[in-house]
């Protein structure tokens, strides 16, 4: 137990003085002081309630989504009848709310339709999405079930928030909070960000872009009127397209989306230099915008973003390179901006801002001081009573402490973690739990030699037997805080990566380094007693 050849004792200061480095750069940072560029700066980022920033509440429409699912069950019964042999001829399909209903043609087919539909009706797992119907001898009628539309709305939200999480990660924010709030709502807090403005613009983008042929027998009569051919739908253009208050008529079904996309990124165009954005499908999306453009050959289609026409080109020729270029009187910002919103993905669900805040920093730095300040007073009282109590032994767990405190500092900050007003309250109880193991330790040592041992082996017995009882109490602590962190959010999560960090450094420090320290004692002086 007291055995320290050399390559250990080098390897433990190593650690211990790579982790008091990582620390320096934020120490300075808390002083006010600048850390020099050049130099490697790992640091531990401030949350919100310590920093300062910006907190937005976004909410999602959930009659949105059954308008969703609607479209995309109307597709896929169309395909399904459609490819069908031989195929089921029907009417159109016309929808309200959560609803769709169609006529047959042939009401002899009514039997072989059901049987071919009946699969899709069916979600993952043993929810039932859609009921099936058929009423009057030929006309079916299909019905999202509240199951199926909980179910819809849940993932949707959930891949709402990743979309929310990646956006602001490509702004190079460090440590944002993106939770779910309730069924229907996501709130994100940003520290140091003083002006929520930009952020709130591109949250609340929903980028789903999509590729629709336009349909060119609308009259300009009735898109006037707001009258779109079969199968059409009417689209405005976008304010800054260069038509802003016209609109057109587009194919309903048939088109491409982005959600095939893979890459999109701010570039220029090669005569005229202005900022576009470039785009590139996946295989599967490349096939299809390929087909797209190869049958489709001298005809207009439109580039729609979240409902508005960016633009409408003539396909002048087919386009199989699987790669894009849109186009709509950007700046550099907002191309940019746009490109990050489909490198994200598109929202599954409009968000709308429905509150928005600026938490300023004065809180933080009064919440830092009171919290440093006590911290200082904790640690000098330990300090002084550890000295007074245990001699030199409680020197070296006078040192540990201090060594505990700058290494919780650096791991922290080699992590890239956040320290929340709760974490600052962690650091104050890791004060003092940190010399517990140290007492542990020593009042072992004195019953080792109150039973007779000597020195030497009181010493050993004490770090020993001590050592178990400290162990099983800090495994406990492990367990604890490993659920605090996995099933906790925001300012717990912050406790508990302080509590987690802080069982290592404190065992690191508390127990091993004062082994080596005092196993280089005994060796060196040889003592006949100790002052324990």
């Amino acid at each position: 137990m007291l055995d320290f050849p050399r390559w250990k004792k080098v390897w433990y200061w190593l650690i211990t003085l790579v982790a008091i480095a990582a620390s320096i750069p934020s120490l300075v940072s808390m002083t006010g002081a600048r850390w020099p560029d050049s130099l490697p700066d790992p640091q531990i980022n401030l949350g919100l309630d310590l920093a300062g920033g910006s907190r937005i509440l976004l909410e999602a429409d959930p009659a949105q989504v059954a308008r969703q699912r609607a479209e995309t069950m109307e597709e896929a019964v169309r395909g399904a009848l459609r490819e069908a042999d031989p195929p089921i001829r029907i009417g159109d399909i016309s929808s309200r709310g959560a609803t769709l209903s169609f006529m047959l043609e042939d009401p002899s087919e009514i039997d072989r339709a059901r049987e071919i539909l009946l699969p899709l009706m069916n979600g993952v797992g043993m929810v039932r999405e859609w009921d099936l119907q058929v009423l009057d001898g030929n006309r079916f009628v299909l019905s999202q079930t509240q199951a199926g539309l909980e179910t819809a709305v849940t993932q949707a939200m959930d891949s709402a928030t990743e979309v929310v999480r990646k956006r602001i990660d490509a702004l190079g924010t460090r440590e944002p909070t993106v939770l779910r709030e309730g069924d229907t709502r996501i709130l994100v807090q940003v520290p140091g960000l003083g002006d929520p403005t930009a952020l709130k613009d591109l949250l609340g983008q929903t980028a789903n872009l999509e590729f629709k042929l336009v349909d060119q027998t609308a009259s300009p009569a009735d898109l006037a009127q707001g009258i779109a051919p079969p199968g059409a739908e009417i689209v405005p253009y976008a304010a800054d397209s260069g038509f802003a208050g016209q609109q057109i008529a587009v194919r309903r079904l048939g088109g491409i989306r982005g959600d095939s996309l893979i890459n999109a990124q701010q570039t220029f165009e090669s005569q005229g230099n202005a900022p576009v954005v470039s785009i590139t499908f996946d295989k599967q999306g490349a096939d299809r915008f390929a087909r797209l453009t190869s049958e489709n050959v001298n005809k207009p289609f439109a580039i729609i973003l979240d409902g508005e026409v960016l633009s409408a080109p003539n396909i002048n020729e087919p386009i199989l390179g699987g790669t894009a270029m849109i186009s709509g009187n950007f700046t550099v910002e907002s191309a940019n901006q746009l490109a990050i919103s489909l490198r994200s993905g598109a929202l599954p669900v409009d968000l709308t801002v429905i509150q928005q805040g600026t938490v300023g920093p004065e809180l933080g730095a009064d919440s830092i001081r009171k919290g440093l300040i006590a911290m200082g007073v904790g640690a000098l009282a330990v300090l002084v009573i550890m000295v007074v109590t245990y001699g030199r032994f409680g020197l070296y767990a006078d040192i540990a402490l201090v060594l505990n405190v700058l290494m919780l500092f650096g791991i922290m900050a080699i992590l890239n973690t956040t320290l929340t007003l709760p974490g600052l309250a962690g650091f104050v109880l890791t004060i003092g739990a940190a010399v517990d193991a140290n007492v542990l330790i020593y009042e072992r040592i004195r019953e080792e030699r109150k039973r007779g041992r000597r020195v030497i082996a009181a010493v050993e017995n004490g770090y020993k037997e001590a050592s178990r009882a400290i162990y099983d109490a800090n495994v406990t602590n492990f367990i604890a805080g490993t659920l605090l962190f996995l099933f906790g959010s925001g300012p717990v999560r912050g406790f508990a990566i302080v509590l987690i960090i802080g069982l290592f450094t404190s065992v690191f420090t508390g127990v091993t380094l004062t082994r080596m320290w005092v196993a280089g004692w005994l060796r060196r002086a040889r003592p006949t007693d100790l002052n324990v």
